[in-house]
């Protein structure tokens, strides 16, 4: 990997004199990139391909970027491209660690009421989870704490959300997703479907603090800039249900001292912090499940989806 050290560019305390003629030149050169994408048929392409000329060439031109630097920058992405596969996405980390992913879903979903806050979808999503009753087990070969998880799906008017579909999954006690592990298993993932009153419940793990795959370029990038790759304890849900918008979102440990800490990816809010209640062993489960001699926590998450459309 490159260093990224002042020897290969412009220290950021210099203020680089920079004459009329050389101004003129980079202004010159970044109208005539923004013009070429003028006659883009597509409105919203043109917006996007001109909006981000400017902004590139404008952060080139603010660090007054060196050719190493560039070519270690080319050298980085096409490093996350060779390791990006089926089960592991590294531009997905690269935008979730700059803090891009959650800015996007920033201006995506717009306050509206009581909504549920948003948060980062992570890289570690599967289609075709398993569907599980109310009341089943999402976890079963996965270490970790049983957790009891319930609450209810709402609109911003009260009105409780029958058969809204709940996707949840999660990491164990390890700090690992199931697509981590070799094979094909699905594990600690699932989907199911609110009562008529909106309700849902099912069995999970206590989540814990994990480090997100930081042995690729991404990691490398962490490191060299002193930052931590774990991620505060949380659980993932993705709630879709006709007539409202869709909604991903975690729920975080409020006991976890990660919080304290900084979570890498930016995708704690306070809105999202919710107390899992630790359960010694042999106290009755809500459902009348025998866990012999083992603890387990519970916690209760209301979910309240913004309208499609505003």
């Amino acid at each position: 990997m490159v260093s990224w050290d002042g020897s290969q560019g412009n220290d950021a305390a210099e203020e680089p004199t920079i004459s009329a003629e050389q101004e003129r030149r980079e202004r010159e050169l970044t109208e005539r990139v923004v013009d070429s994408f003028e006659g883009t048929p597509d409105p919203r392409l043109r917006v996007v391909m001109q909006a981000l000329t400017r902004h590139l060439h404008a952060f080139i031109r603010e660090v007054r970027l060196s050719e190493q630097e560039w070519q270690a920058g080319i050298e980085f992405l096409t490093r996350a491209g060779h390791i990006t596969d089926d089960r592991r996405q590294e531009f997905i980390l690269l935008s979730d660690v700059l803090g891009a992913s959650m800015q996007t879903i920033a201006v995506a979903n717009p306050a509206q009421g009581a909504a549920t806050e948003a948060t980062v979808f992570g890289p570690f999503f599967v289609e075709g989870s398993p569907h599980i009753a109310l009341g089943g087990r999402i976890a079963h070969a996965a270490a970790g704490e049983p957790c009891w998880v319930s609450g209810t799906v709402s609109g911003t008017d009260g009105t409780p959300v029958a058969g809204a579909r709940i996707e949840v999954w999660q990491a164990d006690a390890e700090g690992f997703y199931d697509v981590q592990y070799p094979g094909e298993h699905l594990d600690g993932r699932g989907h199911m479907f609110t009562d008529s009153e909106g309700a849902y419940r099912f069995w999970g793990l206590t989540p814990t603090p994990y480090p997100i795959p930081h042995d690729g370029p991404v990691g490398d990038l962490l490191e060299a800039t002193g930052r931590s790759p774990v991620r505060a304890a949380h659980l993932h849900f993705m709630v879709t249900a006709p007539g409202h918008r869709t909604l991903v979102t975690h729920i975080f440990d409020a006991d976890d001292p990660q919080l304290a800490l900084g979570d890498c990816v930016f995708g704690v809010k306070d809105s999202l912090i919710e107390r899992f209640d630790r359960q010694p062993a042999g106290t009755p489960t809500p459902d009348g499940r025998d866990l012999g001699d083992n603890t387990w926590s519970r916690v209760h998450f209301d979910i309240v989806l913004a309208a499609e459309h505003l």
